[in-house]
């Protein structure tokens, strides 16, 4: 798309979308092409340090800076200071999408003051909920898209008895070995199938010795189609997401893009979640995750029918908001 004088053209800090890329990202994108006056750009390297953009874009920065090893993750924080640097000079607001508080892992004390620097520059932030946000820059509460249309036209099987599920990125905050634990006490009618992409090697071995230990138990480590995905969720009588941190659950919101409750902990950006689509589709429990919780949120699972109300979910909205949000920035410029 060629910008034309009168169009805000925006970096986007994510590249362009693979079969693997994230479905958010991909809806987002088409989201900000069809909104008029706003050209949205894909990531390059090339395109962040030469190009002409009027606002930065930034959804998780940490990617941008851990991809690699040695020499080459070296050479992308160069690079990330040069961008923060030519931001400033050439006075290109940022504006971020708050998809976290802070980084899951631990990141390093260089690639830490690479992101303080970006905070620093940060002119608006994006909220995927309605929680508040801290600090002194405008805030956008801009929810994130539901998935019903992307999973659309895939084949949605009904689901099974006592089935338990749990899906997507396998990473150490996500709570899974809580799960497991929990899952270890329940009733012998109840089933767990665990299914994504590990992102923690030690992880994967537990994961990986959990079947021999209990045949209930049915893991997949890698990743999942969208048919995959699908047919996961859909069999699944209740999808269990016990996340020990995060502001916003993609999981979830596929889930319940799906009609399939989850089950989550009790914080205040789960609690509001609940309150939005319906307390009988976001579960809640205190405290740790136990045997008798699964067993009884998995019976009041199975007597649920209909679909939770996503209505303020819908992508024909985020064009304009973000668009708002990014002149917003502009003029505080």
């Amino acid at each position: 798309m060629t910008p034309r004088s009168r169009d805000l053209v925006v970096l986007e800090s994510f590249g362009e979308p693979r079969p693997t890329t994230n479905p958010y990202v991909v809806m987002l994108l088409r989201a900000l092409e069809a909104t008029d006056c706003l050209v949205p750009l894909t990531f390059t390297w090339r395109r962040a340090l030469l190009a002409r953009y009027d606002v930065f874009h930034v959804h998780w920065p940490e990617i941008l800076l851990m991809q690699g090893s040695g020499v080459r993750r070296a050479a992308r924080r160069l690079l990330f200071l040069l961008l923060l640097v030519r931001l400033r000079v050439l006075r290109v607001p940022v504006v971020r999408t708050q998809h976290n508080v802070r980084p899951h892992e631990d990141l390093g004390t260089v690639a830490e003051a690479l992101l303080r620097g970006l905070d620093r520059q940060v002119a608006g932030v994006i909220s995927l909920n309605r929680l508040p946000v801290l600090g002194t820059v405008a805030a956008h509460a801009i929810l994130h898209g539901d998935y019903r249309d992307w999973y659309a036209a895939l084949p949605q099987p009904s689901p099974e008895a006592g089935r338990l599920g749990f899906f997507g990125l396998i990473r150490p905050y996500k709570g899974v070995e809580d799960l497991l634990d929990a899952f270890a006490g329940t009733e012998p009618s109840l089933r767990l199938a665990i299914a994504g992409s590990p992102q923690d090697e030690r992880l994967a071995a537990r994961l990986r010795a959990a079947p021999a230990a209990d045949p209930r138990v049915d893991v997949r480590l890698r990743h999942l189609s969208d048919a995959e995905l699908v047919d996961h969720v859909c069999r699944s009588v209740l999808v269990v997401l016990p996340y020990r941190a995060g502001l916003n659950s993609g999981g979830a919101l596929a889930a319940l893009s799906l009609s399939r409750p989850v089950l989550m902990p009790a914080t205040d950006a789960n609690r509001l979640l609940a309150d939005e689509v319906g307390t009988d589709w976001v579960r809640l429990y205190e405290g740790e995750l136990t045997a008798d919780v699964l067993e009884a949120e998995a019976a009041r699972a199975a007597r649920l029918s209909g679909a939770p109300d996503l209505s303020a979910r819908r992508w024909s909205d985020a064009g304009p908001a973000h668009l708002a949000a990014f002149r917003e920035a502009v003029d505080r410029r």
